[in-house]
């Protein structure tokens, strides 16, 4: 998939240039190509994938509006299977051969990983992560090449768990056997015994379990109050699902999603789904700012559908990143994200937001509750909105960060 988009204003400079005179060089546009790499047929082909295209579309047309007027900017995509070996090839092909100036999107843990190591190799390049693995701008960190905007799986914890697990609350977790699913829980342990919660009881399940009831039937025998699904994906949709069909929130048990978005959500319906309470760092019916934007959105993907968080992110991280690179008339990676802590973030996807050092964007999250079937206005009305987490609440503290660059800096 390949898109080109050119600013009106570049063309123009280009034809006035060449009947200027014989003689007389013509004027090149400031050129700037980003790849969108991402799930185009799998798992999260719903939650980034095309969707994730078109929001890195509408960040370059609206700065080619404003502060990148006279530039050209393409737009490239392709998919990376989910596959960190693909992934590195496209990446590779992309930098060495196509002139790609960053790379987004990028969905998927192990292909992150990977492409933000390449980043870090070739120091020619930034990546624009809309969410993903903590290790981005924690142990891994390369904030002179890359940075992370929405989410990540510390957020997730702390966004939902902070507000809820009070002292003498009881937690009982469900987590995905691998890597994924035991940091959601460790990092949830060390929330409930720093807030005097209590974890009461935990359970794994392998990945793409389709029968959840012996382990639903532990959390049901627990004296939790709380249930934490430490999952994702189908795994997420189909246990929370299966324990409504088991009655545990009539039983007392309260459903938190430690990722949970607004498609599973859909994929699950509200009969199924509410009651359960998550986080999220952008919801589109938030205010008029997200509002606004979701339908541009929305109109322009087709369909009447609405923007996962990934999207939102792919669609500001660009923006900013294009504004960085206007404003410092340079691509190198080192200038431009030393360029984007400086620029305030403002847009209508974040709130009070500002990009740290380790190259996290620290900005308020949400926490929301899945809405009843008779609460729900409309199509995508599936949220009440609880709370608004300030983003030094939810986002891992600068002072316990084990990104190497900081270390040094200290």
């Amino acid at each position: 998939m390949r898109i080109t988009i050119a600013a009106a204003t570049a063309v123009s400079g280009l034809l006035l240039a060449g009947i200027a005179g014989p003689g007389q060089a013509q004027e090149q546009p400031f050129k700037v190509r980003i790849g969108v790499l991402t799930d185009l047929s799998g798992p999260f082909a719903d939650f980034a994938g095309k969707g994730s295209v078109i929001a890195t579309q509408m960040a370059v047309e609206d700065c080619l509006k404003a502060e990148c007027k006279g530039m050209q900017i393409d737009v490239i995509a392709a998919d990376h299977q989910n596959k960190a070996d693909v992934a590195l090839g496209i990446a590779r092909k992309w930098v060495d051969t196509e002139n790609v100036d960053a790379i987004g999107d990028v969905v998927n843990a192990a292909v992150q990983l990977a492409v933000q190591s390449l980043a870090r190799e070739k120091k020619t390049f930034a990546v624009l992560f809309p969410g993903g693995t903590a290790r981005l701008t924690n142990e891994d960190c390369s904030p002179e090449t890359s940075v992370q905007w929405m989410w990540d799986t510390y957020s997730q914890v702390a966004g939902a768990m902070k507000p809820l697990a009070k002292p003498g609350t009881r937690w009982f977790f469900l987590a995905s056997d691998y890597a994924f699913g035991h940091s959601l829980q460790k990092d949830g342990a060390e929330i409930i015994n720093a807030q005097g919660a209590t974890m009461v009881g935990a359970v794994r399940h392998p990945f793409q379990t389709s029968d959840f009831s012996s382990f639903l039937l532990q959390a049901r025998a627990s004296n939790a109050n709380y249930l934490a699904f430490a999952n994702a994906g189908a795994d997420a949709t189909a246990s929370i699902r299966q324990a409504s069909e088991f009655g545990l929130q009539a039983s007392g048990k309260k459903p938190v999603a430690l990722f949970l978005t607004l498609q599973d959500v859909k994929a699950l319906g509200l009969a199924a789904a509410a009651g359960t309470q998550l986080t999220e760092s952008f919801y589109w019916n938030f205010d008029d700012g997200t509002r606004r934007w979701s339908e541009r959105f929305a109109e322009a993907a087709g369909g009447g559908k609405m923007p996962s968080i990934s999207h939102a992110g792919a669609y500001s991280a660009t923006r900013h990143y294009l504004k960085a690179v206007a404003a410092s008339k340079s691509k190198q990676p080192k200038t431009v994200t030393a360029r984007m802590r400086e620029i305030p973030v403002q847009d209508d996807i974040v709130r009070n937001a500002t990009l740290r050092a380790d190259g996290r964007l620290v900005h308020d999250t949400l926490l929301l509750q899945v809405k009843t079937p008779q609460q729900s206005k409309s199509e995508w009305d599936v949220y009440n909105v609880l709370e608004v987490i300030p983003g030094d609440q939810a986002f891992r503290p600068l002072s316990q960060s084990a990104c190497p660059a900081i270390r040094k800096a200290g």
